[in-house]
């Protein structure tokens, strides 16, 4: 029964279900058709056109159908471009160094943090040198015993009980014992590892315990008070360049900020296979926040010129040629009231800085540009100009004053009332 039951409730529900749907077409068939006699009504002018009546109609279906887009204006104006030569530079410190180990021996103590800024000369790394001290204290012991065999035969010289020759033979053992003590020194200092120029440590897994062999990492020293940028400059523009020249970079790491240096060397050579000459760039590094290794983009100046000027969201680009949508005042004619037009015009364009294209050819300084929203315009589609009425501002060609309350707009049909019958 149970089964039963369910499934009578479910035809149920599905002839519900079809009845509703065919009650809505009909009713939208029915609507439709009432429209359309409406539309014939209003056309042939059987009926009366009161405030809500085939006027307005007609104003939504215009709307619906070609009426005006609405679009933003912006106006051609003249801008000062800079004229720039730009390159790619990788960025690098003042003085740069890994240091490494000159011997194999094992770390027995560290000195320095990760990142810590240290002088000139500081210890970093200590190694392992109890066979050294060893060979020092040996070498020293020697040189004072060679030390005053050869001040006493030089005594018994001077009293002429040792020959010249003896002499001689002392002062060399002397001299060669104390250039063992130098060697010995120096095999010593190959065990501390220190800062050949003030800078800051990078990141270093040297422990005490670890085993350093030579060529062998330690840890990275760089003086980046200063960022130097060496990049390629081609042979053409050598006469363009100079030692102490401004420029103006760009990092990834800080988009939308320009980062301010001077060329501080030029190369003494041009590459004879790249035709280019190196250029060294200085750039003020205060903070640190400029990193050895990135990537920096260097732009050359070479002098400004003012041309005509767009947003780049006014410049439509298709394949290798650009388009702007110039605006037009359109007078009224008839029944159609005055407005604007677009017009679809090709451009030519230039340099590219802060949002702006220049453009060189194609427009005139005051002309009105679609500003944004290209895709919703075609050309010769009449359009509204946002905040500026129909025809753009006051006092344009085609602009029509403000109708005053309960007025008829100029142009348009007033029906009397018909007497009645």
């Amino acid at each position: 029964m149970r089964r039963h039951f369910f499934l009578v409730a479910a035809l149920v529900i599905l002839a519900v279900m079809i009845v509703f749907g065919a009650f809505k077409v009909l009713a939208k068939k029915g609507g439709e058709g009432g429209g359309q006699a409406a539309m014939a009504q209003g056309a042939g002018g059987g009926a009366p056109q009161g405030k809500g009546g085939g006027a307005a109609g007609g104003r939504r279906g215009a709307g619906m159908f070609g009426g005006p887009t609405q679009v933003s204006a912006v106006a051609v104006q003249p801008r000062v471009f800079e004229d720039t030569i730009e390159v790619l530079g990788v960025a690098k410190g003042r003085q740069s160094v890994t240091l490494t180990a000159a011997a194999t021996q094992l770390v027995e103590r560290v000195r320095f943090t990760d990142g810590q800024r240290v002088a000139r000369g500081a210890v970093l790394v200590e190694l392992k040198d109890t066979e050294q001290d060893a060979g020092t204290a040996q070498a020293e012991a020697r040189l004072v015993q060679a030390r005053r065999a050869y001040d006493r035969y030089k005594t018994l010289g001077e009293k002429g009980f040792a020959s010249k020759a003896a002499i001689d033979q002392y002062e060399a053992a002397w001299r060669s014992a104390l250039a063992d003590v130098n060697a010995a020194k120096a095999r010593q200092n190959d065990r501390i590892i220190r800062a050949p120029f003030a800078g800051v440590v990078g990141l270093s897994d040297v422990a005490p315990g670890a085993l350093v062999n030579p060529g062998a990492p330690i840890v990275t020293l760089d003086d980046i008070s200063v960022v130097r940028v060496d990049f390629p400059v081609p042979e053409r523009y050598l006469a363009q360049l100079r030692q102490g020249q401004p420029l103006l970079a760009t990092a990834e790491a800080f988009p939308g900020e320009t980062i301010q240096g001077r060329i501080a060397q030029l190369d003494t050579r041009v590459d004879q296979r790249t035709r280019a000459i190196t250029a060294r760039a200085e750039f003020p590094n205060v903070g640190g926040r400029l990193k050895p290794g990135m990537l920096m983009r260097v732009g050359i100046s070479r002098g400004q010129r003012t041309s005509p000027s767009a947003p780049e969201s006014a410049i439509s680009v298709q394949a290798d040629n650009a388009f702007v949508y110039v605006i037009h005042s359109r007078p009224a004619q008839g029944d159609r009231p005055a407005g604007a037009m677009v017009e679809q015009r090709p451009v030519v364009t230039g340099l590219r800085q802060q949002g702006f294209v220049e453009i060189v050819d194609g427009v005139k300084p005051g002309e009105r540009l679609v500003a944004d929203g290209l895709n919703k315009v075609q050309p010769g589609q009449p359009v509204r100009v946002a905040g500026g009425g129909a025809g753009g501002p006051p006092g344009a060609p085609g602009a029509r004053p403000a109708t005053p309350a309960g007025e008829a707009p100029t142009g348009a049909r007033t029906e009397r009332p018909r007497p009645a019958a």
